[in-house]
């Protein structure tokens, strides 16, 4: 049987710590691409030689251009400008939708079957650009948001209850920026209701810190931005689709009327399959929910119009 293949393209922090997670749990064989010269053969190289010791048997070759991508089942995107302190994700906007829309052509071309995991910011509208100019189905383009914001809640969590990451259940909406919507009410300890388990306020820091996330961490490495946690949750969403695993996760994905939002890229519940994004859970939302989930809508909406498509 043919081994799935895995092509992550961007080869800096976020990129090849993808190549390694996906190595290791012998998702495939991966291709690490980069423009920099010797940089994604490098790293290729360096991971491939771990497995011996690690045991892993994946093939991972590094390549400066798009060849070795072919027939990629998935294609992780990681390209772009990294987030600098004081810089927001729009910042980034114009320079990383030059590098998108020629990422995307180069992917499409080589893997016109593959399924799309965007990591570049500003996410949603970098996810929005890649549905669009890909004209794939809206299936399989997503963006990795919800999965690294909820891990941050949980770990958050973790921390003020002393128990185990593993039991924590939880759920988020919205743009992957500080316009986030976590849902406390659906945040769950093996079942029992996050509410019971700790007051009002200190449910509100915990959020605040989660819609913090990412800036509290280029904040404290003061070159670059975080890229254990958004590679791992990139991997999770491989490994669901890979596995037809049907996970429910909350991912970055193109809504046509869901939520009451239409033609935006925005973070939902979906069911991860060998299909992409299967299907989207709608949730019954309480007013106040529904509220900020029309806020950080109108913040990712705007994001995108500047795109100028």
């Amino acid at each position: 049987m043919k081994r799935k293949k895995i092509s992550v393209i961007g080869a800096g922090f976020v990129g090849a710590t993808a190549a390694h997670w996906a190595a290791e749990k012998e998702l495939g064989d991966v291709v690490l691409v980069d423009i920099l010269e010797g940089i994604p053969q490098g790293k290729a190289l360096d991971l491939f030689e771990a497995s011996p010791i690690e045991g892993f048997d994946a093939r991972v070759i590094g390549s400066n251009g798009y060849g070795e991508t072919k027939d990629s089942d998935v294609v992780i995107i990681t390209s772009g400008v990294p987030r600098k302190p004081g810089m927001s994700r729009e910042d980034l906007l114009e320079i990383n939708k030059k590098i998108i829309e020629s990422v995307v052509k180069e992917v499409v071309e080589k893997s016109p079957q593959a399924i799309l995991i965007m990591v570049t910011n500003p996410l949603d509208t970098m996810t929005y650009l890649a549905f669009k100019r890909s004209k794939l189905p809206k299936q399989r383009v997503m963006g990795m948001a919800g999965i690294l914001d909820t891990a941050r809640f949980k770990a958050f969590i973790a921390i003020e209850l002393g128990v185990s990451v593993e039991d924590i259940q939880a759920l988020l909406l919205g743009g992957h920026g500080d316009e986030m919507v976590p849902l406390p009410r659906y945040t769950t300890i093996s079942g029992i209701p996050l509410s019971q388990l700790l007051s009002k306020e200190t449910i509100d820091r915990l959020v605040d810190r989660t819609r913090k996330g990412g800036g509290e961490i280029v904040n404290l490495l003061k070159t670059g931005s975080a890229f254990y946690a958004p590679s791992a949750a990139a991997i999770q969403m491989t490994e669901a689709i890979l596995k037809d695993k049907k996970r429910i996760l909350p991912c970055c994905v193109y809504l046509d009327g869901e939520f009451g939002l239409k033609d935006i890229c925005f973070g939902v519940p979906v069911k991860l399959g060998a299909g992409g994004a299967e299907s989207i859970i709608e949730l019954q939302l309480t007013e106040e929910e529904k509220s900020l989930v029309a806020k950080s809508a109108e913040s990712v909406k705007k994001s995108i119009m500047e795109l100028k498509l």
